[in-house]
């Protein structure tokens, strides 16, 4: 990871063995003989990565909100207008929402792929970006210099993308498990029934 001490995509904690689930399905063995193995094996192979995938969509959210602050107040010094942090609450909460909505839409901000999946462990997710920010000085915009503050969005844009290739990993294999499962309803392998236990 980018950074040691704190990793963001590990957010889904260990598992039986000390393995996080993450590492797990990237594993190069996950998919070894998927084309031998049990369907109900592989529907339960597909359903823990779309977990990973759900858990690593949401702490990339997390990360970019932040991101789009930390640019908001780059943009904010570049043209002389007053900080987030300036001004009444009211005006805080005002500033911070526009910020966040002008940001555009996020290409996976409602679980595109997995409208079905909700994360899980929303919670250390949310603790462990907090350490992320706090760790980069984000309680403190207005105390940052110029410098400071370009090194921080660095050091998060970092994480973003850490975060963003494993994201990528875990869909290839959810695509992997899904296009096994389809081959075998093509295949006549799988009663077509079963298709309401695949949702």
């Amino acid at each position: 990871m980018t950074d040691a001490g704190l990793d963001p995509t590990g957010a889904s904690g260990p598992l039986d063995g000390g393995r996080r689930r993450i590492d797990r399905v990237l594993a190069p063995d996950f998919l070894a003989g998927l084309a031998e193995r049990p369907l109900a094996e592989v529907r339960a192979m597909r359903q823990d990565v779309e977990q990973e995938e759900a858990d690593l969509s949401y702490v990339r959210r997390l990360l970019q909100g932040r991101l789009d602050i930390l640019r908001a107040e780059q943009s904010r010094r570049a043209d002389g207008g007053p900080s987030l942090e300036e001004g009444s609450e009211e005006d805080f909460v005002a500033r911070l929402a526009r910020t966040l909505t002008d940001s555009g839409p996020r290409a996976d901000w409602s679980h595109a792929r997995l409208p079905h999946v909700d994360p899980s462990r929303v919670g250390e997710h949310r603790r462990r970006v907090e350490q992320l920010a706090a760790d980069v000085g984000f309680s403190d915009l207005s105390g940052m210099d110029d410098g400071e503050l370009a090194s921080a969005l660095e050091r998060l844009v970092a994480f973003e993308e850490d975060v963003s290739r494993s994201r990528r990993s875990v869909q290839a294999v959810v695509d992997a498990c899904t296009a096994e499962i389809g081959r075998r309803y093509k295949e006549g392998r799988a009663d077509v029934s079963d298709l309401l236990q695949e949702r």
